[in-house]
């Protein structure tokens, strides 16, 4: 290229930054004051909140201003929920069944409801939340002869398993879904189809690492916001474009890619509450990996082939959401947002349905 080729270039470039309107982001004031006040660990002895121990009056405060700017859409972050959607091939398949419509004698009333199939677990199926919890780890790798050595387990926190699940039929006494406050504050989106895949969705196994994020960041004009302390951060893939319901190529499921080590270890130093990602697993998962017919992907620790759910989950305290629902927000390119994410209060369990929402400006 010559040195008036390179000019003409770099002056095209510029004057198409100028004319890309900015990200609705907060006030830097704002982004300044919140930083300062957001609560910093180490946080206390016995801790089962993790990185959530940093939502309240400072994340809502920019979760505030998100959802008073008169632009502002409500986006759903989650697939609906129907027997025929993409099963875990962890979990029974969930089926829902409808009850006859029923009444009680001498009254005016009828009701419906429905029942759940033997085996089914709606914690792990669809758009899901893992509780701290729900991943475990051993000091040493298990050889795969039985028993299992459960006893030796440790969690988030320097919890053991005595004190999280004593018994096999015990539920989770500590780390457990009902221990996750309301997550309430700003989420920042990153565009991996766009950046990452060039445009297209990111394949089996690919990685989403430190160096895409923060070229994301930049790209989407949010290099000088970067990610706060205590933000959500959500990372579309464009994986979900194999969600079908109903689910008759069952190809969402059987592999997908997710976030590399180092990017898991790059949102744990920003302090995120949790990471959501419109994939199955947030680890990535080559094909043929679930079937033992291929190892992890590169980059992934021996003996650790979900290293990302170790590292967010057991290490950090970070919270996961799993095929989040991220087209829209990312067609609209609403790059910041408010989200609520309300997991279910149920007690002792190692996960939850949840129906995050994100509200900010679209056709930024």
């Amino acid at each position: 290229m010559t040195a008036s080729h390179a000019v003409r270039a770099a002056l095209i470039l510029a004057s198409c930054l100028a004319a890309a309107p900015a990200p609705a982001m907060e006030p830097w004031k704002l982004l300044a004051d919140t930083r300062k006040s957001t609560p910093r660990p180490p946080w206390p002895p016995g801790d089962e909140r993790g990185m959530a121990n940093q939502l309240g009056p400072a994340t809502w405060a920019r979760c505030a201003w998100h959802m008073t700017q008169p632009r502002a859409k409500a986006y759903e972050l989650s697939h609906p929920r129907t027997n025929t959607m993409p099963a875990s091939p962890f979990s029974a398949p969930l089926v829902v069944r409808p009850k006859a419509s029923a009444g009680i004698p001498g009254t005016v009333h009828g009701f419906n409801g429905e029942t759940l199939n033997e085996g089914a677990e709606p914690a792990a199926q669809g758009t899901q939340m893992d509780a701290l919890g729900h991943f475990a780890f051993l000091r040493e790798p298990w050889d795969g002869k039985a028993p299992f050595p459960a006893q030796q387990l440790g969690y988030y926190g320097g919890h053991a398993q005595a004190d999280v699940k004593p018994t096999d039929d015990s539920p989770l006494q500590r780390l457990s879904i009902d221990k996750a406050p309301p997550i309430v504050t700003s989420a920042v989106l990153l565009d991996a189809r766009a950046l990452v895949g060039k445009g297209s969705a990111l394949g089996a196994g690919e990685r989403v690492t430190r160096a895409h994020i923060e070229a994301m960041l930049r790209a989407q004009g949010l290099g000088r916001r970067g990610i706060q302390f205590g933000d959500v951060v959500y990372v579309y893939t464009g994986w979900s474009e194999h969600w079908r319901d109903p689910d008759t190529g069952k190809r969402y499921y059987a592999s997908a890619p997710g976030l590399s080590l180092d990017a898991a270890q790059y949102l744990g130093e920003r302090r995120v509450v949790a990471v959501g990602m419109d994939v199955p697993f947030l680890d990535p998962v080559p094909e043929g990996m679930l079937e033992g017919k291929a190892g992890p992907a590169e980059g992934t620790p021996p003996g650790q082939p979900y290293a990302v759910h170790h590292q967010l989950l057991t290490q950090m305290g970070i919270h996961h959401v799993e095929s989040a629902k991220l087209d829209e927000l990312a067609r609209d390119k609403v790059w910041t947002s408010c989200t609520l994410i309300l997991p279910l209060r149920e007690q002792g369990a190692a996960g939850s349905a949840v129906r995050p929402v994100a509200i900010g400006v679209p056709g930024q």
